[in-house]
């Protein structure tokens, strides 16, 4: 991490998921074309879609959905190829917070901490890992906390 960028993570199961372990991803600037975007087909709301019209809501200005800001977080974990190797789905939330509005320009990273890690109980080899997203902004101002539960391999034998 020498020159400023996360490494890409590679080859990991199970066995590396070990409680406290920390995974880190590579930013993204938030547009207004990819709020608007999003907005227009998820969450048609004016503040999520007019940045004139959001100017009378809340915000008073364009905002990211909630969920949009759920859905970067996630794509910038799976970038990070956390779960390229070990994937076998997800039995859902535990957790989702939405802690300040995500606004275009925003540069969002995700920090996800292995909150727990229990081993498969029967033949299908689902392990099971409990993760907490943190999602921060360029002023590292938290703007997204959420845990979730995966279905990962083992490593082969």
């Amino acid at each position: 991490m020498a020159d400023g960028r996360i490494m890409k993570y590679s080859d990991i199961y199970f066995e590396d998921f070990e409680v406290g372990r920390v995974f880190e991803t590579d930013s993204r600037e938030i547009t207004s074309e990819d709020i608007i975007e999003f907005g227009k087909d998820f969450a048609p709301l004016p503040y999520h879609t007019d940045p004139e019209a959001a100017k009378d809501y809340m915000f008073g200005e364009l905002v990211a959905a909630g969920f949009h800001t759920c859905s970067i977080s996630f794509g910038l974990f799976i970038r990070a190829g956390i779960f390229d190797d070990c994937a076998m789905g997800s039995p859902g939330f535990n957790k989702l917070r939405w802690k300040k509005p995500v606004r275009p320009g925003d540069v969002l990273k995700v920090a996800a901490t292995v909150k727990e890690a229990s081993p498969a109980r029967d033949e299908n080899g689902r392990n099971l890992v409990s993760l907490t997203f943190v999602t921060t902004n360029q002023n590292d101002e938290e703007v997204l906390e959420m845990e979730t539960r995966h279905f990962v391999r083992s490593r082969p034998t």
